[in-house]
């Protein structure tokens, strides 16, 4: 398994890098939010060679000019993964099932060169979602141990712990194998 973080406005700019194979950064949130550190947070990851992918977090409603506004500010690169966050939003409320899938495919749409994945937690996947849809992949976010999550779908990435901050595995063998996949 590969070893990489997620990192947003709350994590420095220059994060170390060393022994991850890729980065998960927070591009968008809703339709006004952009992380003020995506530019210098993706040149982190990009100078160190990871495969980067991008994260834009949910909200009910508005889902075409929301995957606008995330596309407008994640960079267009073949072979970044882009994913969606789907959790609670600050104000208690969630998109829905049909909401989440329709982001996805709009996603998938609008960028053929990447692969879009669905984040969500353990909670979220098996309580809340009813379409198992993911998109190319679920990245599911269950504090156990790495590698281990307690759901029986297949998965591609796992967050395992958020302390001292976010970190995930791969499901794949090698860098060269996520860097194959993560170009459609």
């Amino acid at each position: 398994m590969l070893h990489g973080i997620d990192v947003s406005a709350y994590q420095s700019s220059s994060y170390g890098t060393g022994g991850l194979s890729f980065v998960f950064i927070k591009a968008t949130e809703g339709r006004s939010y952009v992380n003020p550190r995506l530019t210098a947070q993706t040149k982190t990851a990009r100078d160190a060679g990871l495969v980067v992918g991008f994260y834009h977090f949910l909200w009910p409603g508005s889902l075409t000019a929301q995957a606008e506004y995330f596309l407008r500010h994640a960079p267009d690169r073949p072979g970044d993964v882009l994913a969606v966050d789907w959790e609670t939003t600050g104000d208690g409320t969630h998109a829905t099932n049909a909401e989440k899938d329709r982001f996805i495919r709009t996603l998938k749409e609008l960028r053929p060169d990447n692969r879009v994945v669905l984040y969500c937690n353990r909670h979220f996947w098996l309580n809340v979602d009813s379409t198992s849809y993911a998109g190319d992949g679920l990245w599911i976010a269950d504090y156990v141990t790495a590698g281990k999550p307690r759901i029986k779908a297949q998965w591609r990435f796992h967050q395992y712990t958020s302390d001292p901050h976010d970190k995930d595995v791969a499901r794949f063998a090698e860098e060269d194998d996520l860097r194959e996949w993560a170009t459609p």
